[in-house]
C-alpha cells in the first residue's frame, strides 16, 4: 500500500493527462477559434473587424473583473467542481453566441464565453493541481502546459476546415458539443476524486511556503502582476491577430503554415524546460519568457515579408508564450506559497485580463490607422517593460 508521503511526491499523471485534453479543447474552442471566425461574425452583424475585436476586448475586460471572485471560489468549493460548472457554462455560452439575434445579445454571449474561460482554462487547472498535490505542483503545471501547448496547432486547422463547410454559428455549436461531451465528464470526475486524493496526500505533505517575506509580498505581487500583465498584453494582441497579421505583412497563403509552428514551439520550450530546466529558478524562467516575446516580434518586424523570418518569429514567440503559461502558475507558488493559491490566481488573472483586454481592439485599430510596422514597434516596447518589471523582483528577496 502506498504511503501518503510517497503519494504526495508523485505527479498525478492521469489527472494531468485528463486536464491536458480539456485545456486543448477549452483554449481551442473558446479562444483560438475566434480569429478564424471573426470576419464572418463581422459580416453577420454589419460591423467592421475592429469593432468585432472591440466586442472581444469588452468581453475580456468583463471576464477579468469576475476573476477575483472566481479565484476565491477555487479555494472555497474546489477547483474541480468549478471547472465542471465552467464546462456547462462554456457550452451554453457558445450556443447563446451562435443563436444571438442582435449585436447586444452577441456581446453578452461573448462575455459569458470569457467568464467560462476563466472557469476552465489554465488558472483553474493550476489551482486544481496545487490542491491535489502542492509539493509537486510545479512539475504538474509544466507537464500540463506541455500538453496544452498543442491547442492552437490542433484547433486552427480544425476551425479552418470546419469553417470551409459550416458557417461560424454551426462551428460554435460543434464546439459546444465538445465541451459538453468531453470536458464536462472529465471535470466532473476530477471534482469527485480531488477531495479524496488531496486528503490522502495532505496527511504527510505540508503546504508549500513562499520565499518572499510577509512585509514584501504586497509590493512583490504588484510588480509580478505588472510584468505578467504586460506579457499577456503582447501575447494576446499577437495571437488574436496572428494569421491576418502575417497575411497583411505579405505572407499571403503561407500565413496559416507559419502559424502552425506556434504550437510546437510552445511545446518545445516546455519540454526543454521540463528536461533541462529543473534547477532553473521560476524567476529566471519568467525573465527568459519575458525576453523571448518582444524579441520574436522584433524579428518579425525586421524580416517581413520574409517567410523564413516569419517562421523564426513563430518559433521564438511560441517559445516565450509557452514559458509564460508555465511561470504564471509556478512563480506565484514560488514567491507566495500554496495557501490561498486559488484566490491569488484570481487576483492575478483579473489584473492581467484587465490590462490585456484592450489589446485585440487596440492592435486592430493601430494597424488600421498607424500601419503594421509602427504597431509592432509599440508592441515590442511593451514587451521590454515586462522584462524590467520581472527582473526587479530579484531585488525584493
Amino acid at each position: 500500500m502506498r504511503k501518503a508521503s510517497d503519494l504526495s511526491e508523485r505527479v498525478p499523471l492521469f489527472a494531468v493527462l485528463a486536464l491536458g485534453v480539456t485545456q486543448i479543447i477549452g483554449y481551442g474552442t473558446l479562444y483560438y477559434s475566434f480569429s478564424i471566425l471573426a470576419s464572418d461574425m463581422a459580416a453577420q452583424f454589419g460591423w467592421s473587424s475592429e469593432w468585432v475585436f472591440g466586442a472581444l476586448s469588452a468581453a475580456l475586460l468583463t471576464g477579468g473583473l469576475t476573476a477575483p471572485w472566481l479565484g476565491a471560489l477555487f479555494d472555497k468549493i474546489g477547483a474541480g467542481r468549478v471547472m465542471a460548472i465552467g464546462s456547462l457554462v462554456a457550452a451554453l455560452a457558445l450556443i447563446a453566441c451562435a443563436f444571438a439575434p442582435t449585436r447586444a445579445a452577441y456581446v453578452l454571449a461573448l462575455i459569458a464565453i470569457e467568464v467560462a474561460s476563466n472557469l476552465v482554462q489554465y488558472s483553474a487547472a493550476f489551482a486544481l493541481l496545487v490542491q491535489l498535490r502542492p509539493q509537486v505542483a510545479s512539475r504538474s503545471i509544466t507537464y500540463l502546459t506541455l500538453i496544452g501547448g498543442f491547442a492552437s496547432t490542433i484547433f486552427w486547422p480544425i476551425t479552418t476546415a470546419l469553417h470551409s463547410h459550416l458557417n461560424w454559428q454551426n462551428v460554435y455549436l460543434v464546439y459546444a458539443a465538445l465541451n459538453l461531451a468531453i470536458c464536462l465528464p472529465i471535470h466532473a470526475w476530477l471534482s469527485r476524486s480531488a477531495t479524496t486524493e488531496r486528503a490522502a496526500a495532505s496527511t504527510a505533505a505540508p503546504p508549500v511556503k513562499g520565499i518572499l517575506a510577509p512585509e514584501r509580498r504586497r509590493l512583490g505581487f504588484a510588480v509580478m502582476v505588472t510584468g505578467f500583465s504586460l506579457m499577456s498584453l503582447v501575447s494576446s494582441a499577437m495571437l488574436v491577430h496572428l494569421v491576418p497579421l502575417l497575411s497583411g505583412l505579405g505572407l499571403g497563403a503561407t500565413a496559416a503554415l507559419v502559424g502552425t509552428l506556434f504550437g510546437p514551439s510552445q511545446a518545445g520550450s516546455r519540454l526543454t524546460n521540463m528536461v533541462f530546466g529543473k534547477n532553473l529558478p521560476p524567476l529566471g524562467l519568467a525573465v527568459t519568457a519575458a525576453t523571448l516575446l518582444p524579441v520574436g516580434v522584433l524579428v518579425l518586424l525586421l524580416s517581413a515579408p520574409s517567410v523564413p523570418g516569419a517562421m523564426v518569429f513563430a518559433v521564438i514567440f511560441g517559445m516565450g508564450n509557452g514559458l509564460l503559461s508555465i511561470v504564471s502558475g509556478t512563480l506565484p507558488l514560488h514567491l507566495f506559497g500554496s495557501d490561498g493559491y486559488g484566490k491569488l490566481q484570481g487576483k492575478m488573472m483579473a489584473a492581467r485580463l484587465t490590462l490585456s483586454a484592450l489589446a485585440p481592439f487596440v492592435l486592430a485599430f493601430a494597424m488600421e490607422k498607424l500601419g503594421i510596422s509602427l504597431s509592432l514597434g509599440i508592441t515590442v516596447a511593451f514587451g521590454g517593460l515586462s522584462i524590467v518589471a520581472l527582473s526587479s523582483i530579484g531585488f525584493l528577496r
